[in-house]
C-alpha cells in the first residue's frame, strides 16, 4: 500500500469526555500526529475542545449536526438514541471523507467499525482501507450495564459481534484477551494487540514524596474512574464501609470522577464523609494530581469484557501500588506491583486494604516496582505498532 499520510478517526462517544475510552482515543491520537500523521476525528455533537488538553495538536474535530439537542449522556453506557447519532455520524464520516480524502479510516468501538464499513461500502469505488480499533466486548458490555441479560435479542447481539469483529481488513484488540476472543471470529490473523499508554511526563513524582512524607501515618486509598456499577463502584462503597465499622483508624479514601449522583446519598446515609472526600468532577489534566495524593489505588472492577486498564496505567504512572481484581491482563501490566483479589467481592477488597495497613513497608517497594514497570507503556509505542498496521492493509 502507498504511504498513510492521513487518518480519519471514527469516534462513536462524546468527545472529549473525562473517562477512559475517550482517553484512549484522544492520547493514540495525539501520538499518531507525534508520527507526523495528519489526524481528523468525526465524533458525536456532545464534548469539549482539545485544546486546553493539547494545544499544540493540529487535531481537527469534526461533529454531527446537533439534531439531539436535548441529548447530553457523557458517562459510559447503552442509549437507544445513539442509534440516531451513529446515522448522522455515517453521514459526517462521508462528508468528511470526501473533503479531506483520508489514506485509511481509523474507527474505534463495534459502532465506529459498523459505520466505518458501511461507508467503505457505499464508496467501494475508492477502496478506501478500515482499521477496527476494539476496546472491548459489546455484548458483557451491555450485560454489565443491566442490559442483554439474556434471551433472544442477547443471542441477536452476539451474533452482530462476531460480524463486527470480522469486518476490518486490520483489526486493533486493546488486550490479550480481547485478541483471543475476536480470532475466534475474524478467522485470520489480522489482529495485533496495541496496549494503552500513559504519558509519565505529566507526573511529577516530587509532589508525590511531599505529600508521603507528611501524612506517613495515614493510609490514604485513591480510586480515579467512573462512578458506576460495572466499574465496580459498588464493590468499592461496600467495601468502604465495612472498612468503617471496624473502626480503623488512619485509613481515608479518594474517590474521584463522577457522577457524583451515583454516591453522595450512599456516603451520607452511612455517615462515611469523615474518611471519604470526594473529587466530582475530576477533569483529564488534573489527573496527575489527584492520582499522587494516593499512597495505594484500587481498581474495583470485576466484568470480564476484554478491556484494557487505562485507570492502572495512571495508577502506575503515579507509583501506586494497585489493589484489583486477579484477571489476566490486570497481572500483565502489573506483575509485582499488583495485590491481587481472588475473591471477588467487598471482603476481597477490605482484606487487601488491611494487608498494605499492617505492611506499609510494602507500599515503598511496589511503588517503585510500579513506576518503573509504567516506563514499558507508553502512547509512542503504542503509536508505533499502529502505523506498522497500517502498513499491512
Amino acid at each position: 500500500m502507498s504511504e498513510i499520510n492521513k487518518v480519519l478517526v471514527v469516534a462513536p462517544v462524546p468527545f472529549f469526555v473525562d473517562r477512559g475510552t475517550p482517553m484512549r482515543i484522544l492520547e493514540e491520537s495525539l501520538a499518531l500526529e507525534r508520527k507526523g500523521l495528519k489526524v481528523d476525528i468525526v465524533t458525536y455533537h456532545l464534548g469539549r475542545d482539545i485544546k486546553d488538553l493539547a494545544p499544540e495538536s493540529k487535531i481537527k474535530i469534526h461533529r454531527v449536526v446537533r439534531f439531539l439537542f436535548w441529548y447530553n449522556k457523557k458517562e459510559s453506557g447503552p442509549s437507544w438514541q445513539k442509534i440516531i447519532l451513529d446515522m448522522l455520524l455515517i453521514v459526517k464520516v462521508l462528508r468528511v471523507y470526501f473533503k479531506i480524502k483520508p489514506d485509511v479510516i481509523h474507527a474505534h468501538l463495534h459502532e465506529g467499525v459498523l459505520i466505518g464499513w458501511l461507508v467503505q461500502k457505499i464508496i467501494f469505488w475508492k477502496k478506501i482501507k478500515l482499521v477496527a480499533d476494539f476496546h472491548g466486548e459489546l455484548v458483557n458490555e451491555m450485560t454489565s450495564h443491566g442490559y442483554l441479560n439474556g434471551g433472544w435479542l442477547k443471542k441477536i447481539f452476539h451474533f452482530l459481534e462476531k460480524v463486527i469483529f470480522s469486518m476490518g481488513d486490520w483489526t486493533i484488540a486493546s488486550s490479550g484477551e480481547l485478541k483471543t476472543i475476536i480470532y475466534k471470529s475474524k478467522k485470520d490473523n489480522r489482529v495485533d494487540i496495541v496496549l494503552d499508554g500513559v504519558n509519565l511526563e505529566r507526573y511529577n513524582l516530587k509532589n508525590k514524596d511531599a505529600h508521603t512524607n507528611t501524612n506517613n501515618t495515614l493510609l490514604t486509598i485513591i480510586y480515579s474512574g467512573a462512578f458506576v456499577q460495572n466499574k465496580g463502584i459498588d464493590l468499592l462503597l461496600e467495601a468502604i464501609l465495612k472498612i468503617s465499622q471496624k473502626n480503623i483508624k488512619d485509613v481515608s479514601f479518594i474517590l474521584a470522577g463522577g457522577p457524583i449522583e451515583n454516591i453522595k446519598d450512599f456516603i451520607k446515609k452511612n455517615n462515611l464523609k469523615k474518611i471519604v472526600k470526594i473529587i466530582s468532577p475530576l477533569d483529564y489534566k488534573d489527573l496527575p494530581e489527584v492520582n499522587i495524593l494516593g499512597d495505594i489505588a484500587i481498581d474495583p472492577k470485576t466484568s470480564q469484557v476484554g478491556q484494557a486498564s487505562g485507570k492502572i496505567l495512571q495508577y502506575m504512572a503515579a507509583g501506586l501500588p494497585v489493589i484489583c481484581f486477579d484477571r489476566k491482563n490486570n497481572r500483565k501490566y502489573l506483575k509485582e506491583a499488583g495485590y491481587y483479589v481472588t475473591d471477588f467481592s467487598a471482603d476481597g477488597l477490605v482484606t487487601a486494604i488491611l494487608y498494605f495497613k499492617k505492611n506499609p513497608d510494602k507500599i515503598k517497594t511496589m511503588s517503585a516496582t510500579s513506576r518503573e514497570m509504567a516506563k514499558q507503556f507508553s502512547w509512542d509505542k503504542s503509536a508505533k505498532k499502529i502505523t506498522e498496521v497500517y502498513q499491512k492493509i
